[in-house]
């Protein structure tokens, strides 16, 4: 397999996402030629070739063959039903040493289920988190976990908060990250038996700076650097989020457009409106990462059209070069081992 250029190689599941293959392989030429990461497609062969010689790439992008792929609306136990999808090639060349990173936008459950079995966790973590990137400012927030482990345990909370402070200060250069706990009021006794738990054992733990419990209303404030919540909780907030960003333009745009008036004020804005939807966009981010396994992982949003899938391959780069897994390891070693909850 070759792959020109220098930094670490990105396998990307070619045929995971609303849009695949065709806007994912658009995606690894602008990678390649915009951002120079090196990239490896994983899909049905055929397909991809054709696709690449629409971008005149065939010679630029390499391919590894997998024959099957999971679709959108398959869950965890698709993975078990096809052992040779593109994800789960894509973790072999990871585990083999042949990649350094993966990237996908096919089904999260599918995504973290695969890398689950294929990559398993790192010593010492029970189970994974997807971290996804908050455009707060001044600086931006790491939310987690958005998905990978919805019904978790107070211990696996800490956990995620080691986690979370590893990719802040890895993947975003953020020094001493301040954690909070995601739940239904400031003080330590709100919310549930979960949220009491882990706000008990977050306040003990060793090498994390627990600034408290943060609500709803926080999350796009800043007032924290990590935020930790269970994966159903985490992927409600982040849903929730998205729906309420695209609803805020969908009515900024019909105001605009009502008058002269407002379009002439929309103009004198434009440069300003333009750079808050980029940042508020979600495939500006790069996507999600899925923390605490033996490989880098990015998951890409499902709609993720060329310039997301770009982005992610930039961000699985980045991390990689980063070395995110051997800095997660280090902080996860000098730190109390929970029970395993499985």
């Amino acid at each position: 397999m070759q792959a020109g250029g220098r930094g670490p190689l990105i396998a990307l599941d070619a045929m995971g996402g609303d849009h695949a293959p065709g806007e994912i392989v658009a995606g690894a030429v602008q990678a390649v030629r915009e951002r120079g990461v090196r990239v490896v497609l994983v899909g049905r062969p055929y397909e991809l070739h054709r696709a690449l010689a629409e971008h005149d790439a065939v010679a630029e992008v390499p391919i590894v063959r997998a024959d099957e792929a999971l679709t959108m609306d398959e869950g965890a136990l698709a993975t078990l039903r096809r052992p040779r999808s593109s994800i789960a090639v894509a973790c072999h060349l990871v585990r083999r040493g042949d990649a350094a990173a993966i990237v996908s936008a096919g089904s999260t459950a599918g995504v973290v289920a695969t890398g689950r079995l294929r990559l398993r966790g790192q010593p010492g973590i029970v189970r994974p988190a997807i971290a996804v990137v908050l455009p707060t400012r001044p600086k931006p927030t790491v939310l987690l976990d958005a998905g990978a482990t919805a019904d978790a345990k107070p211990e696996m909370l800490v956990q995620f908060a080691h986690l979370g402070v590893a990719y802040g200060e890895a993947g975003l250069g953020m020094r001493d990250p301040r954690v909070g706990l995601l739940t239904i009021g400031a003080e330590a006794e709100k919310g549930n038996k979960l949220a009491k738990r882990a706000h008990e054992l977050l306040s003990n733990a060793a090498g994390l700076d627990f600034a408290g419990n943060v609500e709803g209303h926080d999350l796009l404030t800043g007032k924290v650097d990590v935020v930790v919540t269970d994966g159903f909780t985490g992927n409600v907030a982040l849903k929730t989020i998205e729906g309420s960003v695209r609803y805020a333009f969908g009515q900024l745009r019909e105001a605009i457009e009502e008058s002269r008036l407002a379009r002439l004020g929309g103009m004198l804005q434009r440069s300003r409106l333009r750079e808050l939807s980029g940042r508020l966009d979600p495939e500006s981010q790069g996507g999600a990462v899925l923390l605490g396994l033996n490989g880098t992982v990015v998951i890409a949003h499902g709609s993720s059209r060329a310039r997301g899938i770009a982005g992610a391959c930039e961000l699985a780069a980045r991390l990689a070069s980063q070395g995110i897994v051997s800095r997660i390891g280090e902080r996860t070693a000098s730190t109390p081992k929970p029970h395993r909850l499985w």
